[in-house]
């Protein structure tokens, strides 16, 4: 979804001409200007690696919000009344005879956040510590995700100049894994990324990002985002072109996407709001509760924490956070990577205060958008430190529709973040049937982010 920040203060202004010529202006490695035409098609499937000598197709991510901002017809200036975008509903396509197939190098596209050159944009970014603020990257890879979208669509019979008549809804982002190497605030940052699976309406996209440290680009981390195609009113799913592989490493990422489309199916039959834990983890919550109680007295009400645990309910923080115009999308909603930063925000705080010492992110296994959240919205955010195995915690955080007037709360978003430190953490012990959830529910997605429960390939035979 689309973020309208005051985007003068992030990044240089876009050049009008450019967008309208559909073109940016980027640098090389040397530091030569080259002009690359966005949309146009690369040879090689490299393309998928990143180029070594071009630094961008898309200029910085500035100039994308601007280019998004224009192609969905969106008058820039809150009001509390959205513009119509009725009139666009009669340019959707009926039938999927009318949008012709895409590959993989039609959406790909790279970005900059440029901070070696902005020094106001990098205010923004650079932590207390001094690296880079994680939150405000999730931010970025999400407003992305949405430009990859925007590469991918062709309609033949868009009048030129008409504003596409498609609104992107963020379902779910998918395990996000980083590497040891972490951002600095004095460094440029890259973006790139392609579509890499596509439904009738939905559709997948991998974004990952880069640090030019040295002359060189290193990656720092890799996201896939699954979004939801619907009409110019968000009021139904729309159609939208239909990915075939061009060659047979598209085919096999493409094949990436299936397999994970059968995942989210069957973890869905899995949840534990629908099935109950497995005969094994029964097994565990049952000991938990045998740890935690006097077996000698036989006294069920009474309970005890063994050495070397702490009680899941004191394993928490909360925080209270208010979305104003400045985070919404087009359709006067809260950006999800609005959302994204102040959740990773509050676990890492959370993870800090629970280690006594400085963690590392390690990945985040799934973030759920479940309602969308009103502009104005008062947001309540707790997170929990739900499971601990060795030095690694599992970090959940919910963020809840706060009504002030009935006390209600509705859950609208859920995240789910893996933490290292360096030393050996307590383990956590849940008090009710609740928190046992909790804690089995922390298991499977710590053990889904760690690659625990991937089914080895067997052993080739030298013979």
């Amino acid at each position: 979804m689309l973020l309208l920040r005051s985007l003068a203060s992030i990044g240089s202004k876009v050049n009008r001409s450019a967008i309208r010529k559909s073109a940016v202006i980027c640098a090389d490695s040397n530091g030569i200007n080259k002009f690359a035409v966005l949309g146009q098609s690369m040879s090689q499937i490299t393309y998928l690696k990143g180029q070594s000598d071009l630094e961008c197709t898309a200029g910085t991510m500035n100039d994308v919000k601007q280019v998004i901002i224009e192609k969905l017809g969106i008058e820039v200036g809150y009001t509390p009344f959205v513009s119509t975008r009725e009139h666009l509903t009669q340019y959707a396509p009926k039938s999927m005879d009318e949008l012709p197939p895409r590959s993989m190098q039609d959406s790909f596209t790279s970005a900059i956040i440029p901070l070696t050159s902005d020094k106001i944009l990098k205010d923004k970014y650079v932590g207390f510590m001094g690296s880079v603020r994680l939150g405000r990257l999730m931010e970025d890879m999400d407003m992305f995700a949405v430009w990859v979208v925007h590469k991918h669509l062709l309609l033949p019979k868009l009048p030129e100049g008409m504003a596409l008549p498609y609104t992107f809804v963020t379902v779910l982002v998918d395990k996000i894994d980083f590497t040891d190497l972490s951002p600095t605030h004095d460094a440029d940052i890259r973006l790139s990324g392609h579509v890499s699976w596509v439904g009738r309406t939905s559709i997948e996209i991998v974004v990952w990002m880069e640090q030019k440290l040295h002359g060189k680009w290193r990656k720092l981390t890799r996201a896939l985002f699954l979004m939801a195609a619907r009409d110019a009113t968000n009021t139904k799913a729309a159609l939208i072109n239909p990915l075939i592989p061009a060659n047979d490493e598209e085919k096999a990422i493409f094949d990436g996407g299936e397999s994970r489309k059968k995942r989210r199916i069957q973890l869905q039959k899995e949840d534990l709001l629908k099935a109950e834990p497995n005969d094994f983890e029964q097994g565990l919550v049952h000991d938990l509760f045998v740890k935690s109680i006097d077996t000698k007295s036989r006294a069920f009400n009474k309970r005890i924490l063994p050495p070397g645990y702490i009680w899941m309910e004191d394993a928490t923080m909360a925080n209270i956070v208010f979305s104003h115009p400045e985070d919404r999308n087009a359709h006067n909603k809260v950006f999800g990577g609005f959302l994204m930063r102040n959740a990773l925000e509050l676990s890492w705080a959370l993870a800090y205060n629970f280690a006594k010492r400085r963690p590392k992110l390690e990945h985040i296994s799934d973030i759920s958008f479940h309602h969308p959240v009103d502009v104005s919205s008062m947001l309540n955010m707790q997170a929990h430190v739900i499971y601990t195995d060795l030095h690694y915690m599992e970090i959940v955080v919910l963020a809840d529709v706060y009504d002030a007037v009935t006390g209600q709360q509705t859950t609208t978003n859920s995240f789910y973040y893996t933490y290292s430190v360096a030393e050996r953490l307590p383990l956590i012990m849940p008090k009710t049937y609740h928190e046992a959830m909790y804690y089995i529910e922390g298991r499977r997605k710590f053990r889904f982010a760690m690659g625990l429960d991937t089914p080895k390939k067997p052993a080739v035979s030298s013979q």
